[in-house]
């Protein structure tokens, strides 16, 4: 597969912080690994969230944030980004750049929303 080809679809979840999100699912077929790029558009972010499980970021394109109660970082694309089960974290696109990312968690993960 080519991620071009891959088509865009809205995402408009109670987790993102601005309606301006699409998802372009990588694995539909996975017994396994949920993978999908997530894009984000200018300033747009999720809330402060947890993963029942391990999650891998890759940066694809733009300038983002990656953010956890201790810090807040600047990522780039290639930056590859890991964060353990049960971290609270949020991540999204800077205020003058739209970020998109790879996530890649296991298929029965569960996501708890840790702000309003």
């Amino acid at each position: 597969m080519r991620i071009s080809e891959v088509p865009k679809k809205t995402w408009v979840i109670p987790v993102f912080t601005g309606s301006d999100v699409t998802k372009q699912e990588l694995l539909p077929d996975s017994k396994d690994f949920e993978a999908n790029i997530v894009n984000f558009g200018k300033g747009v972010r999720n809330k402060f969230h947890a993963h029942a499980c391990d999650q891998i970021l890759i940066v694809t394109a733009g300038e983002g944030i990656v953010a956890t109660e201790e810090e807040e970082k600047v990522v780039k694309v290639g930056d590859v980004i890991y964060f353990p089960a049960g971290e609270k974290h949020w991540h999204g696109a800077t205020k003058e750049s739209e970020f998109s990312h790879i996530y890649v968690t296991r298929k029965d993960s569960t996501t708890t929303l840790l702000e309003d």
